[in-house]
Formats: C-alpha cells, sequence, structure tokens
C-alpha cells in the first residue's frame, strides 16, 4: 500500500447521478478496509452546483446500505487537477472534457476511463441513468461496484498509481 493518502476524484457530466456515487462506494469501501484515501465526485458542469445527488441514486445506492444524501454537487476546478492522484471520469466526453482542462502531461496521466479498470483499454461509458428508469440506476450501481473493488484491490497491492 501506498505510505501516504492517496486522492481520488470521480467525475461526470452534473455529479449527481454517477460520480457521487462512486464516490459513495469507494468511501464506504475505504472506511471498510481502513484505508488511506480520500474520496470526492465533481461534475464538468455546473449545473447543479450545491444540489444533493438525484433522489433516484440516492434510492438504489440506500437499498444497498450506502448513503450518500451528504454529498453536493461541485464543478471539477483546476486545483482538482493538481490536487488529486487519480481523476476516474464516467464517459468520453467528461474524460475529453478533463482532459482538455489539464495544463501538464502530469495532469494528463491522472485522468482515466473508470470502466477501463474493469475492462481494460475497453473505454467503455458508465451509462447515464439520468433519463432512464430504476434499472439504469441498478446497471450504473453494478458496474460502479465492480469498478471500484478493482481499485480497492489495485490501491491494496500497490498497483493504482
Amino acid at each position: 500500500m501506498p505510505a501516504s493518502t492517496t486522492k481520488i476524484l470521480m467525475v461526470c457530466l452534473g455529479n449527481i447521478c454517477r460520480s457521487p456515487i462512486a464516490e459513495g462506494l469507494l468511501r464506504y469501501k475505504i472506511r471498510l478496509h481502513n484505508l488511506a484515501i480520500i474520496t470526492d465526485s465533481a461534475g464538468t458542469n455546473g449545473l447543479h452546483n450545491g444540489e444533493a445527488p438525484d433522489v433516484r441514486t440516492q434510492h438504489n445506492a440506500l437499498k444497498h446500505k450506502v448513503d450518500i444524501s451528504d454529498l453536493r454537487s461541485r464543478q471539477i476546478t483546476l486545483n482538482d487537477l493538481a490536487q488529486f492522484d487519480v481523476i476516474y471520469t464516467m464517459d468520453t466526453n467528461n474524460y475529453a472534457t478533463v482532459l482538455a482542462m489539464c495544463r501538464t502531461d502530469v495532469e494528463k496521466s491522472k485522468v482515466k476511463l473508470i470502466l477501463n479498470e474493469l475492462h481494460p483499454n475497453s473505454n467503455q461509458a458508465v451509462p447515464d441513468p439520468y433519463y432512464g428508469g430504476a434499472d439504469g440506476f441498478e446497471n450504473v450501481y453494478q458496474l460502479l461496484n465492480k469498478a471500484t473493488d478493482n481499485i480497492i484491490a489495485k490501491y491494496i497491492a500497490g498497483t493504482l498509481l
């Protein structure tokens, strides 16, 4: 395991569906394993700044005993690019937006697509459940649950960074 605290940021478009559940899952697993990881989430746009996660996301997470009701949406900042060790994006559009913000190659090297943790180099997107039904939120939960399991396993093995 790394000797110092690792900082991980989860990013989607509005920071009300996908990235808050990714943050909540990771936060839950960090506590479970007592790991030195700080996690946060942000959106590439600021349309929902200050809002709680979508109520459907919250309900689906609670169904799995993960409480994300305390999270609030915010927009990613240039400071985040310097501050976080790994920045996981939920799809290729957000990946491209975050990469375009990067000022250095070091910052660019931190930006990753989260589902590449499940299917390396596949560049698959976590589908946005916002306009879908309950099944979409459960599908996103399951995908991110598996991806965050792999992130935790890599961290414990010392291969995350």
